[in-house]
Order: C-alpha cells, then sequence, then structure tokens
C-alpha cells in the first residue's frame, strides 16, 4: 500500500489525486492520512537498529550474520532485541553474513594399508541361506542379536 500512496504523491502534478486513488483501490483519505502522518515509534527504532546493525557488520569486516550481530548487540552494547528482528532488518537493509562452505569428504584410503583379499570373487549370489555372509560396515548383526566385529 506504500508503495501506491508514493505513486500518488508522485503522479499528484499530472492527475488528480481522487482519480490516482480510485485507479490504484487505494482510499482517499488513507492517502491524506499517509500524507501528515510521521513514521512510527518503531519504524524510528528500525532505522536505529538498522545503523547500529550496519557499524557491527562493517566492524567484523562483513563476516558477521544475524546470530553474531544479535550476540553483539545484547552482549557488548546491552540492547535487548530479538534475533529475528535482527534478521528481518538485517534482510531489508540487504546486509549478510559470510557463509563458508566446507567441503565434506568421504573417507580416504590410506595409501600404505593393504586391501582384504576378495573371497568371492565379486559373485554375491549364494546358493542357500546363511552359506554367503558378506558386508562392509565395522558390525554385522547375527541371529542372535549379538554383533560380529570385523578385524
Amino acid at each position: 500500500m506504500t508503495k501506491a500512496l508514493t505513486l500518488v504523491d508522485q503522479e499528484k502534478a499530472h492527475h488528480a489525486v481522487s482519480r490516482l486513488c480510485r485507479v490504484l483501490g487505494v482510499p482517499r483519505a488513507s492517502y491524506y492520512a499517509w500524507k501528515v502522518n510521521r513514521p512510527s515509534p518503531r519504524a524510528i527504532a528500525d532505522q536505529e537498529l538498522t545503523e547500529r546493525i550496519r557499524r557491527i557488520h562493517a566492524a567484523s569486516r562483513g563476516t558477521y550474520g544475524a546470530p553474531r550481530v544479535h550476540a553483539e548487540l545484547r552482549l557488548g552494547e546491552g540492547i535487548c532485541v530479538a534475533r529475528k528482528r535482527v534478521a528481518r532488518l538485517m534482510r531489508r537493509a540487504g546486509v549478510a553474513g559470510l557463509r563458508i562452505r566446507r567441503r565434506h569428504q568421504s573417507t580416504r584410503r590410506d595409501p600404505r594399508a593393504t586391501a582384504a583379499p576378495d573371497l568371492v570373487g565379486r559373485d554375491f549370489t549364494a546358493e542357500r541361506p546363511d552359506a554367503l555372509w558378506m558386508g562392509d560396515f565395522t558390525e554385522l548383526a547375527t541371529e542372535e542379536g549379538g554383533c560380529m566385529w570385523r578385524r
């Protein structure tokens, strides 16, 4: 609605306010109330808090995200503010922390280790039950409920 009211304010020199409000679907009284009203105390507090957030973010060389900025505000400056409010204000201001993505590698084989012998010759079909047991985990469950550890 604020965008529509701003558009009415910009175009009122070219068109009648009543016509602009009707076309945009905004009550004319809302336009005039918006024109004379000042920002709410919450909006003013959000602006001040956004400036502090920008300062803290810049001091961290652009690395702090919402959790760390929130902690700095609460612990460093003694400002009681919710983390979600800090995140919302950072999002609106276009301020974001640095994301470090660590690469996860799967297990790397020890080149000095000797490979286990392939006793089944890569043929994993069994002719009867309990004739062929295999697995690649550190333990296998047995029928008795215990575990057989591989060494």
